[in-house]
């Protein structure tokens, strides 16, 4: 039995597929994740790339929290596709969509929340003051 490849996909691949700025590309990516849906191939996702992906969106493309959310939830849901620390970031949108703080704030909470850590060490205490269960501290 032949084992199905592995492939991780860079943070352009999804920027191409989600924006559609360049049709082709779109088409050639959107082809890639057809493979992955019907099992012909594994896509990775380390989770840089999410966070990188939400940057760019923000930055680049000026989308706003709630419609990235979205987007990132579809490639989490997305047969084939693999993202890690998938709980982690499934955690932080919905904490950057709902409380208005940046994702990588949010998924610090997130982390720290699944690892049932208390304290959170900052300098930027009011990007956590509204988080239950989490305790924030200066140095």
């Amino acid at each position: 039995m032949e084992s199905v490849k592995v492939a991780v996909i860079d943070t352009n691949v999804l920027i191409r597929y989600l924006t559609n700025d360049e049709p082709q590309k779109a088409k050639a990516v959107e082809s890639l994740l057809n493979k992955a849906s019907d099992g012909e191939l594994r896509i990775l996702i380390p989770s840089i790339v999410i966070a990188e992906l939400v940057w760019v969106l923000e930055s680049y493309y000026r989308m706003e929290a709630e419609g990235i959310a979205e987007l990132v939830e579809a490639i989490l849901s997305t047969p084939g596709v693999e993202v890690t620390d998938k709980g982690i970031i499934a955690s932080a949108l919905k904490l950057y969509r709902d409380n208005s703080i940046d994702l990588i704030d949010a998924w610090i909470i997130s982390f720290v929340k699944e690892r049932d850590i208390k304290t959170i060490y900052t300098f930027d205490k009011k990007h956590y003051r509204e988080i239950e269960g989490v305790e924030t501290k200066v140095p």
